[in-house]
């Protein structure tokens, strides 16, 4: 019998994101600290500059899971990728055109999903992914997963993602695998 966990989702804004980033930092942190990624405080101090871009965007989404007490528990985050976006330019092996064209609207870029470990395998992470995306109005989804993240990879996967490449997302970056979900 499976324990029954009471958690909501909130979809937030940029503004609204902002005003909720130490709930987003906890989450993030904790995550991140575990194996395979090994982040430190620094790591996540750069992660959190970008994030304060990041929401900035007038297209920024985000989505933020609770427990009944208040108690952060899950984050999704991201925007579309725009016409000048250099995701397709952190791939190791180019991928054709058709491919690549952005154009502000086709493709969502799902910049984080993560969920604290003893909140993990209750649905969370698939509720969370739900939320960011639900009226994006995107044709698909990209992302960068680490290859040692078997649990993340598996639940991509089994939502429909393939993978599409390998990336180097950032300087000192271990090789990320590039994944796409058609949303058509």
């Amino acid at each position: 019998m499976t324990e029954q966990v009471s958690f909501s989702v909130e979809n937030l804004d940029g503004p609204a994101a902002m005003r909720a980033e130490a709930a987003f930092r906890f989450v993030y942190a904790e995550v991140f600290a575990e194996p395979p990624y090994w982040e430190t405080e620094d790591d996540v101090s750069a992660t959190f500059r970008r994030f304060g871009s990041q929401t900035r965007k007038p297209t920024f989404r985000s989505a933020l899971a609770r427990s009944a007490d208040g108690e952060p528990v899950g984050i999704a985050y991201g925007y579309p990728l725009g016409p000048n976006t250099g995701w397709w330019d952190q791939l190791t092996t180019p991928v054709p055109d058709n491919m690549r064209r952005e154009d502000g609207h086709r493709t969502f870029g799902l910049m984080e999903l993560a969920v604290r470990a003893p909140w993990q395998g209750r649905g969370i992470a698939r509720r969370l992914h739900e939320a960011v995306l639900d009226g994006t109005g995107a044709e698909r989804v990209l992302l960068n997963v680490h290859p040692e993240s078997k649990a993340a990879v598996a639940a991509y996967r089994a939502w429909g993602y393939q993978k599409v490449g390998e990336a180097l997302p950032w300087e000192g970056a271990d090789l990320h695998d590039v994944m796409l979900l058609d949303l058509r």
